[in-house]
């Protein structure tokens, strides 16, 4: 499995990087959304997780941005938001954007694991 990680923050994008690798993901991690748009398009990962506020381009500008691509160019890639912005609202307002999971940090090895999984499983074509 291939996971982009999103973080303008150095230790948490490498923080969240070691946490997938402990799972075997293969990672590619970046700080920025304008970065993360051409990695998705390069490498095509699996599933994409992303901190929301992030300076210049954020996190909901990034899903916009690949929710528009069409799916061979990886418009469907599944996507988590990994997030401080906790509550009922930033959640409805995360999934709305086009994100399918939202993870509040701090997160634990397990969480993330967790829902990392599930996201790939949404990649796999149906047989």
């Amino acid at each position: 499995m291939h996971v982009l990680v999103v973080d303008d923050c150095k230790l948490v994008r490498g923080t969240v990087a070691l946490m997938l690798e402990h799972y075997g993901a293969a990672v590619t991690a970046v700080g920025s959304a304008v970065e993360a748009l051409e990695a998705l398009e390069r490498e095509r990962p699996d599933v994409l997780v992303s901190d929301l506020a992030m300076p210049d381009k954020g996190g909901y500008w990034l899903i916009g941005q690949v929710r528009a691509l069409p799916p061979e160019r990886g418009g469907a890639t599944p996507a988590a938001a990994l997030t401080g912005f906790t509550g009922p609202e930033h959640r409805a307002s995360i999934l709305r954007a086009g994100f399918q999971y939202h993870i509040e940090k701090p997160v634990t090895l397990e969480k993330l694991g967790g829902v990392v999984a599930l996201l790939a499983l949404k990649a796999q074509p149906a047989y």
